[in-house]
């Protein structure tokens, strides 16, 4: 009797399978056929993000700024690099809060006399340092324990 697939598979699992392990689970033959073509697509889909990650950082100079984002809790390579690249000057920026609303990390309020005076521009600033911004946070709370305190 073979195995019975899994109702759910995490992330880990399905890194782990394999086209064996498709054709283990008693699955009917679509089924088995769509996820092995689905693995197949997967590992291609690994291959080519690895082939374009290792062509960035080759052609990327590694700065000061650069270094020291890659010591933050969350962020590697690529964000490193995405947040480097599309913030650019550093200076440029009044102050940390300017910084802040051009990433997107706070929200965008129209306030007159205590009372709420329409919505914010939610689409003014960067929408890639908020989208690095937003993949790094969760990376910092679940690999360091600094970050997972304060959370």
């Amino acid at each position: 009797m073979s195995p019975e697939p899994p109702r759910r598979l995490g992330g880990n699992a399905i890194d782990r399978l394999g086209a064996a392990d498709v054709s283990a689970f008693d699955l009917p033959a679509d089924v088995a056929l769509a996820m092995a073509a689905e693995l197949r697509v997967l590992v291609c889909l690994r291959g080519e993000i690895a082939g374009l990650e290792k062509a960035i950082v080759a052609r990327l100079r590694p700065t000061p700024v650069y270094r020291g984002l890659l010591e933050v809790p969350g962020i590697g390579k690529i964000l490193g690099m995405t947040i480097a690249l599309e913030t650019g000057d550093i200076g440029r920026f009044a102050g940390v809060g300017n910084y802040a609303s051009y990433c997107r990390c706070v929200e965008a309020k129209r306030v007159s006399n205590g009372k709420r005076k329409g919505a914010g521009k939610a689409k003014n600033g960067n929408r890639w340092l908020a989208w690095a911004y937003v993949e790094a946070a969760p990376c910092a709370v679940r690999y360091d324990d600094r970050a997972k305190r304060y959370h």
